[in-house]
């Protein structure tokens, strides 16, 4: 596999037929129970902590190019499967961001992390704003790519080849790691109402979050308006906007070298 400097991927060709580079071997890896669900977590590296929370439908698999390059930084990266998603399971209860915050904890309170910098992507930087919001003294800062943070924040849908290509990769990947290996559909269906509904987080809750935080927003983002990006940065005290070009919705599998200089530019700002 290409290294994350000469990867280029911008039709997830690549990532539609061999996935994103391969995680790194971990001795640090497991399952946590927690409120009835069993969360899978892996951790890499040495340093300050930094958790890496995937989007709807994904896995931590998806940070295969980021994972090395954070841990080469000299950071300890935490990756975790959500809730239902990847090795982790769930219960029946409808999916709910704040849940899948809760789930964080608990694999913080495991591996006796304090506070850690949070990098989410999609839904993944939907639950580590929340967790700013709610658990601000665990939550060193979030770096929060390509999400909304209420239901008007998003385009109509489209489906186009590049969506399609990472569904398809989102297919086969269930159906290698899940528990329910064959629930699929109703795993797509549960997410997608949660996406539908949720989050619902106003102007004066957004004011209320004090935890450093970048909205990166990418050029050709498939899902959220560029406007209620600025609408995010510009209600979050000290909040900055951050730019990507020439990416979408997937940017850390189409140009990997361009989304890690971002988080390592605003880890170094904000972790000692």
């Amino acid at each position: 596999m290409e290294p994350a400097t000469q990867i280029s991927d911008d039709t997830l060709d690549n990532f539609d037929v061999h996935g994103a580079a391969p995680l790194p071997a971990s001795n640090e890896s497991g399952h946590v129970e927690h409120d009835a669900a069993r969360i899978w977590y892996a951790a890499y590296g040495a340093g300050a902590p930094v958790i890496l929370l995937h989007g709807g439908l994904g896995n931590s698999g998806n940070w295969g190019y980021q994972v090395p390059a954070l841990a080469d930084a000299g950071y300890r990266v935490i990756a975790i499967d959500s809730r239902g998603h990847g090795r982790s399971t769930r219960d029946a209860r409808p999916y709910s961001y704040e849940l899948m915050a809760s789930d964080v904890l608990a694999v913080m309170d495991t591996l006796r992390i304090e506070r850690a910098a949070m990098v989410g992507w999609s839904d993944g930087a939907c639950v580590a704003l929340i967790l700013g919001a709610s658990a601000p003294e665990r939550v060193a800062g979030v770096f929060y790519f390509g999400c909304n943070m209420d239901p008007s924040g998003t385009k109509e849908f489209v489906l186009t080849p590049v969506i399609e290509r990472c569904f398809s990769r989102h297919t086969k990947d269930y159906r290698q790691l899940s528990a329910t290996p064959d629930e699929f559909d109703a795993f797509v269906a549960a997410v997608s109402h949660m996406q539908k509904t949720q989050p619902n987080y106003s102007a004066q809750d957004l004011a209320r979050i004090k935890v450093p935080v970048t909205v990166a927003q990418s050029e050709h983002d498939e899902f959220i308006k560029p406007e209620h990006a600025e609408h995010i940065a510009r209600s979050i005290p000290g909040a900055e906007l951050l730019a990507l070009p020439d990416v979408s919705h997937f940017a850390p599998l189409q140009r990997p070298a361009q989304f890690n200089r971002a988080v390592l530019d605003f880890l170094r700002r904000i972790l000692p």
